[in-house]
């Protein structure tokens, strides 16, 4: 495990309590605009949904019922028990969703055995949402991702455009490693990874409360975007 890897566990471990209630906000701006994307984002499909970094299942709530099946996966323990709390409450767990311990973004190992199985294979659509700016290497996690998407599934990023350094201190705690991405970036990574056809990035209207203290001790708001693409 990686140092990144091993301080975004920690972080989010101790975070996932309390995580809707203090990012309140940003979930429901997020959830919000997931839902109007709805459409764009594989939910006519009918088919099965990969909620990668899932933390307790904001893409999952936002537009997993429109999916056959919802598959999260995130480093967290607190978090993939938060999530499939929510699923149980819903009387969706563990059919119609689940979500389960893993890391697809190794680079050490490119199939984890316990992530090998047809269930982690053959997705309609996969999505991240405030990952990428976790990973080590996101043209490795972008590639991992493709990888477990079937012939013309749907890849989707949702991320900060480029800001400055909001703290430097929290981000090391944090386990964040990028400032945000511009769409050339996101195109690039989309590209390499072999999911590029009918690209589209979309910057979200509106400044949005981030819940993450800026170093003058104000709330930051970088904006967001939502890119898109599919497997050739």
């Amino acid at each position: 495990m990686s140092e990144t890897t091993a301080v975004n566990k920690a972080y989010f471990d101790k975070a996932a309590a309390d995580y809707d209630d203090k990012f309140q906000s940003l979930c429901a701006k997020l959830e919000a605009e997931l839902k109007a994307r709805a459409h764009l984002l594989g939910a006519d499909t009918r088919g099965r949904l990969l909620d990668y970094a899932c933390g307790t299942g904001l893409i999952s709530q936002a537009i997993g019922n429109s999916f056959d099946q919802c598959v999260g996966i995130d480093l967290s323990d607190k978090m993939v028990q938060s999530y499939n709390a929510k699923a149980q409450s819903q009387g969706l767990f563990p059919t119609l969703r689940q979500a389960h311990v893993g890391n697809l973004v190794d680079p050490a190992d490119p199939d984890p055995t316990g992530l090998s199985i047809p269930l982690f294979h053959d997705f309609d659509a996969a999505g991240v949402a405030l990952g990428f700016h976790h990973f080590d290497d996101c043209a490795l996690a972008a590639r991992r991702l493709a990888e477990r998407l079937r012939p013309n599934g749907l890849f989707f990023v949702v991320d900060f455009l480029p800001h400055g350094s909001m703290d430097r201190h929290q981000e090391a705690a944090r386990g964040v490693t990028h400032h945000g991405f511009g769409e050339a970036r996101m195109r690039g990574l989309f590209e390499q990874a072999g999911v590029a056809s009918h690209f589209s990035f979309d910057v979200v209207a509106g400044d949005v409360v981030s819940g993450h203290m800026g170093p003058a001790g104000c709330n930051v708001v970088p904006r967001l975007f939502v890119a898109i693409g599919r497997k050739a």
